[in-house]
């Protein structure tokens, strides 16, 4: 194996750093649960404000975040760490299924779009596309 094939193997490994923020502490334990498998869970914040501090802080690959938080909710987290230039790549895990949400959530940087009730079978696919710079949005999201 050639040294660059080396290298391109070994990145290709990589396991994603994932940054989890909830204001519900049950659905933080819920998702971390589900994700420490696969990825490497190195931080859990309770609202927006401290998501962007441990996100500029931790530079996880990927922020888990929900919408609904309180101090700064996850829409405006979204834009706060696009405007810093973060390369944090975000994957809402939100209750809102309006098609406004999702609209807003793209546009303030995200990849990835899941619903709570989905997180089950839908997050871990959404981390990976976020991961590999591919958008993710929850099945039963009717776009205009």
């Amino acid at each position: 194996m050639s040294h660059e094939s080396h290298v391109h193997y070994i990145a290709s490994c990589k396991i994603p750093r994932i940054l989890l923020a909830d204001d519900q502490r049950e659905i933080l334990q819920v998702v971390n649960s589900i994700l420490s498998a696969q990825f490497m869970v190195v931080g859990t914040a309770e609202n927006g404000m401290h998501a962007v501090e441990l996100a500029m802080n931790l530079k996880p690959d990927i922020l888990v975040l929900d919408i609904s938080m309180p101090v700064l909710n996850g829409i405006e987290a979204a834009c706060r760490l696009r405007e810093m230039a973060s390369r944090t790549r975000i994957v809402f895990l939100t209750v809102h299924t309006d098609p406004e949400f999702v609209e807003a959530g793209l546009a303030a940087g995200a990849l990835g779009y899941v619903f709570k009730s989905f997180v089950a079978a839908e997050l871990v696919p959404a981390i990976w596309a976020a991961f590999h710079g591919e958008i993710f949005i929850s099945q039963d999201i009717q776009l205009p």
